[in-house]
């Protein structure tokens, strides 16, 4: 009994989409394919075909709609990961037109295309023209330079200033140093003739801040120690005092200035300059108030106070630490910010500690405010830079070094161990022997005194802090 063979050539295929249309394809790209190959193309399209139509008319029955758009087969097309059609956009629809059927292919089906728009070329001659707008563009211009808007385009015109203005009528302005000016007739005139030449950003205050500004002012120079704290503690914690900042920080700058500028300081001037810091203090403290832009004025108080020569004897001592500590917040709030901040205190800092000609009340200030920049800084100043010897030899020359010598130790226990143990240096052993000789050839022999009673102490100071841990 022969075996049938199987017949070669006969596809058989009842899907919608026809294999001609594969063949076509195929053809146009230079593929010769067989019938079976394009008989499973044909199904394979015809599955995909119906596959984004059932996702795109998901789609349509949720946007409550019976037609189905372009924009649900672009979202099926999408939900299928399949590159979208461009051209087409639910705003604008194509429309279709159905073909005439062709007597000669009477088994072709209807035929459909996009119908084109028919342009008057007349009409659109006689159309105004439209001029496309440039594209987005960025571009840079400054807003201010130094306080002062430059005259450009970009930049909003500058408001004109009223001409008819009661001239009875006083108001504060802030000019770009923060200064207070009075409108009267003479100050007017001699504003509109500085504007000629710069032009000043002002900004009125309300008649409350005016008020509470000179109440608190009043309050903060008053002999009531009451009046004073309630003072502070409103600069320490209201809100809503930005527009006072410059005032303040410029009535501070003033005070010490005024303070400082006799030749011998009163007790008065002691308790003016003890305000003005504990004013920087609570401005610091204010969580509200951003006082970046406001650094540069408010520095020179600080340093002024803490390397004055002078300063009131009763108050010396505690002024300089309260400058110290004030200048520590300034520069662990915003060192951060600005790193070259603590680098440049600390460099104007050691000019004024080894510096030849300076006064001891200098020099005092000077190491403790490398003890409020930080424990690096009290090495480099006293230890590295040769600051310890320095105040060591005038020391000696004489005079009253009392309050020097303590500021020197203050600082020197910065750098000490927290121990529970203390043993000193014993000179029998060549090893505490020749840490007693570094130690007189860094800091001096008073200094080296001092520290060799704590041995822990002196070779932290030296960087001998391992070499101490295997003795």
């Amino acid at each position: 009994m022969s075996k049938s063979k199987p017949r070669v050539g006969q596809v058989q295929h009842t899907g919608v989409y026809k294999i001609d249309a594969i063949k076509d394809a195929a053809e146009s790209l230079g593929i010769n394919i067989s019938d079976p190959v394009a008989s499973a193309l044909a199904s394979d399209v015809e599955y995909r075909i119906h596959q984004v139509i059932e996702e795109a008319a998901r789609f349509m029955r949720h946007g409550r709609r019976t037609t189905m758009t372009t924009s649900d087969i672009d979202q099926a097309f999408r939900v299928l990961n399949i590159e979208p059609l461009y051209g087409h956009s639910s705003s604008n629809p194509p429309t279709f037109r159905r073909a005439l059927p062709f007597p000669h292919v009477p088994a072709a089906g209807p035929v459909y295309f996009v119908e084109d728009e028919e342009i008057d070329f007349d009409r659109v001659l006689r159309e105004e023209k439209i001029t496309l707008p440039k594209g987005v563009s960025w571009t840079a211009h400054w807003l201010a330079v130094e306080g002062v808007q430059p005259l450009i385009p970009e930049n909003p015109p500058a408001i004109p200033r009223d001409t008819d203005v009661d001239t009875t009528k006083t108001e504060l302005l802030v000019n770009g140093n923060g200064s207070l000016l009075a409108q009267n007739p003479a100050a007017k005139r001699q504003q509109q003739q500085q504007q000629q030449q710069q032009q000043l950003v002002k900004q009125v205050l309300s008649r409350e801040l005016q008020l509470y500004y000179t109440r608190l002012t009043t309050s903060l120079l008053s002999d009531d120690h009451t009046k004073r704290t309630a003072a502070l503690a409103s600069l320490r914690n209201d809100a809503g005092l930005q527009a006072l900042l410059p005032y303040l920080i410029r009535w501070v700058g003033e005070g010490v200035v005024g303070s400082l500028k006799e030749g011998v300081q009163s007790e008065s001037d002691g308790k003016t300059l003890d305000v003005m810091l504990s004013v920087i203090s609570a401005l610091l403290e204010n969580n509200t108030l951003f006082v970046e832009p406001y650094l540069h004025q408010i520095l020179p108080p600080i340093l002024s106070t803490l390397l004055h020569s002078t300063l009131p004897p009763s108050h010396a001592t505690h002024l300089r630490t309260t400058a110290s500590q004030t200048l520590s917040r300034v520069l662990t709030q915003h060192s951060t910010t600005y790193p070259s901040l603590s680098p440049r205190i600390m460099k104007t800092l050691l000019l004024a500690l080894i510096s030849p000609g300076k006064s001891k009340g200098t020099r005092e200030g000077a190491i403790r405010g490398l003890v409020g920049v930080g424990k690096e800084a009290v090495r480099k100043g006293l230890v590295e830079g040769g600051g310890a010897k320095v105040v060591e030899s005038e020391c000696r020359n004489g005079g009253e070094s009392g309050a020097l010598i303590n500021s020197v130790m203050d600082a020197l226990r910065v750098l000490q161990p927290t121990s529970d143990m203390v043993y000193s240096l014993d000179m029998a052993k060549p090893a505490d022997a020749a840490v007693v000789a570094q130690l007189r050839e860094v800091l001096g022999d008073l200094f080296a005194e001092r520290v060799a009673a704590d041995a822990a102490w002196a070779r932290e100071m030296l960087g001998m802090s391992g070499s101490a841990n295997s003795l």
